[in-house]
């Protein structure tokens, strides 16, 4: 059996599970690695700031460490909240005892508020810790501390990078959240700098650098350069930070799982429509309320904010000697009128997040009636000039019917085919419903 790769973190912990120990776990797993640990301190912490804290004996903590490598072959690590000169002096010891390569997240401060290393432990981190360090990841203020000089710009951040590789460090990443977003990395063994450029974006940070960290180490592990790890780690707090959730008073903190969850959401999206183009397909009586343009259903993803977030048939659903072909494979972006409804609808209500467009006649509406169904309906003599018939369409039905209704319809207009729309919550959902009007049609049809 293939072993993974393991990654031990030599940390502190957070209580509130937004930093520390508990943010350099999530990460590791999420990039698939195995997270070991060492706990260097325990804090009494939530998302307001830090209350109090407990630091572990360096002799405990040595036994940590001495207990993971022992058992586990371990060649990447990195450090987080080494609160003293004690405890930074014991980790730097078991690193050389062992022969770790480590990344060192030289914590200084919580994201909320409250110191987490002591002054005299400065020295001794540059003294005894970064001379044993592959890549030290100072923020701009950790940066200015460790260096000794202000930072304002990037320039004065690549010169304070130089400054800190003299410590015997090789690689320096000056992230650049406290600046401009941008990523410094000094290579001291080529003497060159490489600019990792990046926009600020909304969302908590609480926990930001302890998962940068813990990504580029879980990078390194696994093979990649420097630039590329530095790349990936960025890529992943950025994901992290966009996906934050609210959890406390204070500052939210980043969401490692985000990534994993939005691709698990996309990936359950394309079953979901791949399943309801079947319904459709299947369905001989479907092709007799198949548009002369042809149909296409579509679903969003949650929190969907454009048709890149909404799946559907890349070509369309059409009729084809008295079958249903859809034509082209389920992806997302492949849509704009079908998938225009369903983001329009959503912003009335989240839960509608999906649709397919049928042919429209009275007989076909009058089933919908039958059915019971929620109608509503806009006029295209009405729209204004400059808007997209889709957005306006579907909202000004669904304004003048006070809430997302079953059925959206227009009678058509010059050069335009009148159209029936189905929303529903899923892709088999709106499927089933149209196979329903179908069927009910097609019994009428025969006689």
């Amino acid at each position: 059996m293939k072993r993974i790769s393991v990654i031990l973190t030599i940390a502190g912990s957070d209580s509130g599970g937004g930093a520390g120990i508990e943010a350099d776990i999530k990460t590791i797993a999420c990039l698939g690695l195995h997270p070991a640990c060492a706990v260097t301190s325990v804090t009494a912490q939530n998302t307001t700031g830090v209350l109090d804290a407990c630091d572990i004996p360096g002799e405990f903590i040595c036994k940590q460490i001495d207990a993971v490598c022992g058992d586990m072959k371990i060649k990447w690590a990195k450090s987080g909240m080494l609160s003293s000169a004690e405890i930074t002096s014991a980790v730097a010891s078991m690193v050389k005892k062992y022969g770790l390569k480590l990344v060192v997240d030289p914590v200084m401060a919580a994201e909320a508020g409250g110191d987490l290393l002591c002054k005299d432990a400065v020295s001794t981190l540059k003294e005894e810790l970064l001379p044993v360090s592959e890549v030290v990841t100072p923020n701009i203020n950790e940066a200015s501390i460790l260096s000794g000089i202000q930072i304002n710009d990037v320039e004065s951040a690549k010169e304070a990078a130089k400054i800190i590789s003299m410590n015997g460090v090789r690689f320096v990443i000056v992230t650049g959240g406290h600046l401009d977003a941008s990523d410094i990395i000094y290579d001291a063994e080529k003497d060159t700098y490489t600019i990792i450029p990046g926009t600020f974006i909304k969302g908590g940070t609480h926990g930001s650098g302890c998962t940068y960290s813990a990504a580029l180490a879980s990078f390194l592990a696994q093979g990649y350069g420097i630039e590329e790890a530095a790349k990936g780690a960025k890529g992943f707090v950025v994901e992290a930070i966009k996906g934050s959730v609210p959890v406390g008073k204070g500052a939210g903190p980043v969401n490692q799982l985000s990534g994993i969850l939005h691709n698990s959401e996309r990936y359950k999206v394309l079953e979901n429509v791949k399943e309801g183009v079947r319904i459709l397909t299947d369905c001989r009586d479907f092709a007799a309320l198949t548009p002369e343009v042809g149909c296409n259903i579509a679903m969003a993803v949650k929190g969907a904010e454009s048709i890149r977030d909404v799946a559907a048939v890349t070509g369309r659903i059409v009729r084809v000697k008295g079958k249903v072909v859809a034509v082209g494979d389920i992806d997302f972006d492949a849509s704009s009128h079908v998938a225009r409804i369903v983001l329009t609808a959503m912003e009335h209500d989240a839960s509608c997040r999906a649709a397919v467009n049928i042919m429209y006649c009275e007989s076909v509406l009058e089933i919908c009636r039958e059915l019971g169904l929620d109608i509503a309906s806009f006029s295209r003599e009405e729209e204004p000039q400059g808007v997209h018939t889709m957005d306006w369409g579907t909202s000004e039905a669904i304004k003048t019917h006070g809430r997302v209704p079953d059925i959206i319809y227009d009678i058509g207009g010059f050069g335009k085919e009148a159209m029936i729309r189905v929303t529903g919550h899923d892709a088999k959902e709106v499927a089933n419903l149209a196979v329903r009007i179908a069927r009910r049609h097609a019994g009428l049809q025969r006689q």
